[in-house]
């Protein structure tokens, strides 16, 4: 079933991450509904790429090669892609890093990279993005986390309390500007089949069996089905949505706490 179009002609929207995966995906499905698309990352040629489709979409796009955990640069790039475009209307935090440790051989710059992508960037392009939404009395921030962040999974410590905090700070904020006009949310992807995820998550047949064996619905979601859900957030239909969690997992943590986790 194809979902409802959203109509965001006339606005803007932030992705960061937005060079592959989910990231591209959620950028291009907000093209396809009319809106102006700019992609964030550390990287120029994979955002160059998602410019690339944007504009064969029909639709506006534009990149800024930037490093989520530089605040300086952060702010320096959200301020000029609002000069640019004379707004900011979306913004989403789907810059991340990930690799799979035991907590006990994690080592200290492995913990502060991860969180410093994870929580630090996060809140350094939620903190450029709100001083031209708040004068603009209105916007809409999705944060891209995990289920891990509060069912736990081995090996994740330093993403998950990454993330966990990202899930705090949005409720925290939620309320702080919910009277201001900013709406900010979390979608949580269960296993998603992007090349990312399966070189940090399952790198081996064995281990993507596993993934597929914990999740009742029996496959990955695809990048297309969580854009699909974050239009939803993102779009006025979801006006008086915000500090929630919209879980896209096909049932996973559900049927891990209920069963357990058949491929442990």
């Amino acid at each position: 079933m194809t979902p409802p179009r959203e109509d965001f002609a006339g606005r803007v929207a932030l992705v960061t991450g937005g060079g592959s995966g989910i990231g591209r995906a959620i950028a291009l499905e907000y093209a396809r509904n009319g809106g102006t698309i700019v992609v964030l990352g550390r990287r120029p040629e994979p955002l160059e790429e998602t410019v690339r489709l944007v504009k064969e979409l029909g639709a506006t796009g534009d990149s800024v090669a930037c490093d989520v955990r530089d605040a300086g640069a952060v702010t320096a790039a959200v301020d000029s892609i609002v000069e640019r475009y004379g707004r900011l209307d979306a913004l989403v935090n789907n810059a991340a890093g990930n690799f799979v440790v035991p907590a006990e051989r994690l080592s200290p710059n492995g913990w502060r990279a991860v969180v410093d992508i994870v929580l630090n960037g996060t809140f350094f392009c939620t903190r450029a993005a709100a001083p031209h939404m708040l004068a603009a009395g209105r916007g809409a921030i999705l944060n891209v986390i995990a289920t891990y962040a509060w069912h736990g999974h081995p090996g994740t410590v330093h993403s998950a309390a990454a993330k966990a905090g990202v899930l705090a700070m949005t409720r925290t904020l939620a309320v702080e500007w919910a009277g201001r006009g900013i709406r900010i949310n979390c979608i949580a992807p269960g296993p998603t089949d992007t090349a990312g995820a399966g070189a940090a998550l399952w790198a081996t047949d064995a281990g993507r069996e596993r993934v597929l064996g914990s999740v009742p619905m029996g496959r990955f979601a695809t990048p297309e089905e969580i854009a699909d859900c974050a239009m939803f957030l993102l779009s006025d239909r979801a006006a008086y949505i915000t500090g929630e969690v919209l879980t896209v997992d096909g049932g996973q943590w559900l049927g891990k706490a209920i069963y357990g986790d058949p491929g442990a």
